[in-house]
């Protein structure tokens, strides 16, 4: 009997955010899927208290689109197909191993222990995360003339080299406002963001993970 209870393996409560509790076996999930972030370096290794950052930020916000009753943007199959692609051609990690390949791209998944249905899980995610983000902090932006044209003169003009004729303001003017659009979309979002990691109450329960918070935001604050 003592052999038989040893081989059984209990998930642990490792975080309670607002009431809704995070499993080890979701930290386990979240590191083996980070191989898919484009935001990652391919050659760090992801830590545990990264992951669960990451856990943390998603469930507030997805607990977030619950309560402000946002009709949630359901991908379309053409969209993550289109994700899925780009993955598989531009993802560093990716491409080392020959994904757009349907072997390199097998042999990838099995060696990352990854499922396509588990892959496409986490796009499926991603995509109505950025959804509830395009509409829950786009709406209200405006853009100027003025801060298009600011922005092309001050910052874009000087990328180009001497000698090499930029394109007229008119030709990138709606790359400039999308650029523009995204910057502050970028900055409402960590500011709430913020706000909802502060304002929530977040437990952590494992005490390991409880000191590399304290180191991380002891670091943060030097």
């Amino acid at each position: 009997d003592a052999g038989t209870s040893a081989s059984i393996t209990l998930d642990r409560v490792i975080a309670v955010v607002n009431r809704q509790v995070i499993l080890e076996s979701d930290l386990e999930d979240e590191m083996q899927l980070s191989v898919l972030d484009p935001t990652m370096n391919g050659n760090a290794k992801d830590t545990k208290q990264q992951a669960l950052d990451r856990l943390i930020s998603r469930t507030l916000i997805q607990q977030q689109i619950q309560q402000e009753n946002i009709p949630a943007a359901n991908p379309t199959p053409a969209e993550i197909a289109s994700r899925l692609r780009e993955i598989r051609t531009d993802l560093p990690a990716c491409v080392r191993a020959d994904c757009a390949s349907d072997a390199g791209w097998n042999a990838f998944l099995e060696h990352h222990e990854l499922s396509p249905a588990r892959v496409e899980k986490y796009l499926r995610n991603r995509l109505e995360i950025l959804s509830f983000i395009e509409l829950r902090f786009r709406q209200g932006i405006r853009i100027t003339p003025e801060e298009i044209e600011t922005y092309y003169r001050e910052t874009l003009l000087p990328q180009y080299p001497s000698g090499q004729t930029p394109p007229p303001l008119q030709q990138v003017s709606s790359r400039v406002e999308e650029i523009l659009f995204q910057q502050r979309v970028n900055a409402l979002f960590d500011t709430w963001l913020s706000n909802l990691r502060s304002q929530g109450q977040i437990l952590l329960l494992d005490p390991t993970l409880q000191r590399a918070s304290a180191a991380d935001d002891g670091a943060s604050k030097e």
